[in-house]
Parts: structure tokens; C-alpha cells; sequence
């Protein structure tokens, strides 16, 4: 498989490396750490205008009808600028609603992501559950013509701003999705303390929120799981972004830092473990790729391919961290240094829709049921 990118691609790779360079350089990223905004306003706009939001949504409703692979080359961006804002979530939720919302929702909600005034999030995980269809405790019962939400969802990106939240819960005991309004009487927003700085995180509360039968998303659990691949494809591309940024700062620190006389990067203990870091982002990029490329194609082995990555990119983004804070020694975790924020992001990605364990279970399912059929 041909993982070059298009001439199409590559310009849109630029573009967004180019912007998020100009508005948003680490000094900027280091300067909204502390504050309660999950958006710069300014910067959500300029990448409204080249598009961002609407880059996987039908033409119909105001968007560009890219792919998967197109929002992984900005999502990888995004990671290697430690980049804010509700690009990934509002980019999973849109693709959700496109397929599987009534066509009376689509029109209300579409165009508003698209163009960027309104965002969204995917209230998914749960308290002490494990990120998979199994660990949905949320319930969802019918009420005449609505439905009630009862539940608490955590590591909810950009909730705080967000005008629509896509709800995970169990109708029926089956997984089933909702989109809410985050203003509805009964929904609770409350920001979480995390390791990652860059971006911000809320646990989510629905105490006898009603929401209209039209709100439900058709399509089940497997319509979940799908979304859960996309989701994690888009994870992996962010901790790409960051484990390659991790990676370019330790090759620069060893050519510059000198010890005993010449500079570390020529001792062959340092070299390995620049070339050990190295060998996990190539194969967190190939990985990161094919899955994307295999979700656009609709592949047979999407699951399988989606698995793998998001596994390996689970335990390499952490691998690569380790290493790049070893060979930059104490300096590397100072609040000077932009090493540690790629560091907090990194781990953060490594757990985010699953960790290694996670999907490495998932996929020994999907290869024990291949075997079986074969």
C-alpha cells in the first residue's frame, strides 16, 4: 500500500502546519494552560475558514466530504503543535450524525459544525469502566415520545463550550447513541483536573435529561464500535504529531548538549536510543496510516488494522516520552521546556478511547473469530 500522501493531501498538511506555526507557537500554547477557555476564540475561527470542521462532512451540509485520512493529516498536526480546540470530537460527532442521524437533525446540527459556530463532543467513557461498549452503564429510558438520560460520563473533551453532546447509553440494555443539547434542563458540566495541559477535559452528568425520540442515532452498537475505530485512528494521529515533535527535540538537544568534550549525540548509548525512538514513530505512522486508509476503503480488515495501531500507538507513545525525557535528563521536565507538554499529551493519547490493553483484547476477539470462520 502506498503510503505517500497526495499532492491534495500534502498542501492540506501544510496549510495547517503553517497556521498553527503562526497562531499558536508554544509560548501561546504555554500561555493558555492556565486558562478556563477550552478555545481560543481566534484561532477556532482561522481554522473555520480553511475548513477544519467541516473536512469530513457531506457537501450537502457545508462540508468538503473528506475522509478519514484528510482529518488524520490534521489531527497529526494538531499533536505536533499541541493544538487546542474541539477539531477531533466535533469531527467524530459530524461523522456520526452524517450517517446515522434522522435527516431533520442532520440539517439542524451539519451546517453549524461545519462552519464552525457550533462545536460538539462524544460522551463516551464512564467513571472506573474500561473505554469499550462493555464499560456503557449510562441508561436510557422511553417516556412517551422521549427519551431520559441517567448517567455520568468522564474525559469529555471541550464539554464545557460545547453545544452538543453525542450520549452513549444503554436503551433497552442495548448501546444506543443520543445527541443532547449540553444547556437541557438536568445536564451537569463539571472540568477535571488531568495530566494533559493542552487540552481540557470535563466529567459529564445527566440526571433525568429528556431528549426527543428524533435524537437517536440509528445503526446500534456496531454503528458505536465503528465510530470508537474512528475515534482512536484520529488518537493515534494526535500522538504521532507528538511523538515525532519528541522526537526532532531530542535529535536537536543531543547535537547541541556537550559532554565531556563533544556533544551527546555522538555516544553510540544515545544513538540507539534516538534510533529506538525513531523506529516508534515510523511504525506509529504506518500503522496510523493504513488503519485511516483501511476505514475510507472499507476494508475487510478495518477492525483488525485499527487494533493494531491504536495498540501500538498505546504503548509507543509512552515508549517515546520515557526516552525523550531520559536523554534530555532534568531540563526536559522543567516548565521552561516544551518537552514536557508533548510528554503530558502523549500520555494522555496512550489511554484516550482505549488503551493498549484495551484493543490488544479486542483484537485477539477479532483474530480468535477469523480463525473460526476460516
Amino acid at each position: 500500500m502506498n503510503f505517500e500522501l497526495s499532492e491534495e493531501q500534502e498542501m492540506l498538511r501544510e496549510a495547517s502546519r503553517d497556521l498553527l506555526t503562526d497562531l499558536a507557537p508554544i509560548e501561546h500554547v504555554r500561555a493558555w494552560t492556565d486558562r478556563d477557555e477550552d478555545v481560543d476564540p481566534e484561532v477556532w475561527r482561522l481554522t473555520a475558514d480553511l475548513g477544519w470542521p467541516g473536512l469530513g462532512l457531506p457537501e450537502e451540509y457545508g462540508g468538503t466530504g473528506q475522509g478519514l485520512v484528510e482529518l488524520a493529516v490534521v489531527a497529526e498536526e494538531i499533536g505536533r503543535a499541541l493544538g487546542r480546540g474541539p477539531f477531533a470530537p466535533t469531527a467524530i460527532v459530524g461523522r456520526a450524525l452524517a450517517v446515522a442521524a434522522p435527516p431533520g437533525l442532520r440539517a439542524e446540527v451539519l451546517p453549524a459544525l461545519a462552519a464552525g459556530s457550533d462545536w460538539a463532543t462524544w460522551a463516551f467513557a464512564e467513571p472506573r469502566a474500561p473505554w469499550s461498549l462493555d464499560g456503557v452503564r449510562a441508561t436510557a429510558r422511553s417516556d412517551a415520545d422521549s427519551i431520559v438520560l441517567d448517567g455520568v460520563k468522564t474525559a469529555v473533551q471541550d464539554a464545557g463550550g460545547a453545544r452538543w453532546l453525542l450520549v452513549t447509553a444503554r436503551h433497552d440494555g442495548v448501546p444506543a447513541s443520543f445527541l443532547v443539547d449540553r444547556t437541557a434542563p438536568g445536564v451537569t458540566v463539571r472540568r477535571q483536573r488531568v495530566l494533559d495541559l493542552t487540552r481540557s477535559f470535563y466529567e459529564v452528568g445527566f440526571e433525568g435529561v429528556r431528549v426527543p425520540g428524533g435524537c437517536r442515532l440509528t445503526g446500534g452498537p456496531d454503528e458505536i464500535q465503528r465510530l470508537l475505530d474512528e475515534a482512536s485512528v484520529l488518537r493515534c494521529a494526535d500522538a504521532l504529531g507528538a511523538m515525532e515533535r519528541m522526537l526532532e527535540l531530542t535529535v536537536e538537544h543531543a547535537r547541541a548538549r556537550e559532554q565531556f568534550g563533544r556533544p551527546i549525540g555522538t555516544f553510540q548509548a544515545v544513538k540507539h536510543a534516538c534510533a529506538d525512538m525513531a523506529l516508534l514513530v515510523r511504525g506509529t505512522r504506518a500503522a496510523t496510516a493504513y488503519a485511516a486508509m483501511a476505514t475510507d476503503a472499507g476494508a475487510d480488515d478495518t477492525a483488525r488494522a485499527v487494533c493494531a495501531a491504536a495498540s501500538y500507538t498505546s504503548a509507543g507513545a509512552g515508549e517515546v516520552a520515557a526516552r525523550a525525557l531520559q536523554l534530555h535528563g532534568g531540563i526536559g521536565f522543567t516548565w521552561e521546556h516544551e518537552l514536557h507538554l508533548h510528554l503530558r499529551r502523549a500520555r494522555a493519547d496512550s489511554v484516550l478511547y482505549g488503551d493498549a490493553a484495551v484493543h490488544r483484547d479486542r483484537l485477539c476477539t477479532l483474530l480468535r473469530r477469523s480463525s473460526a470462520s476460516a
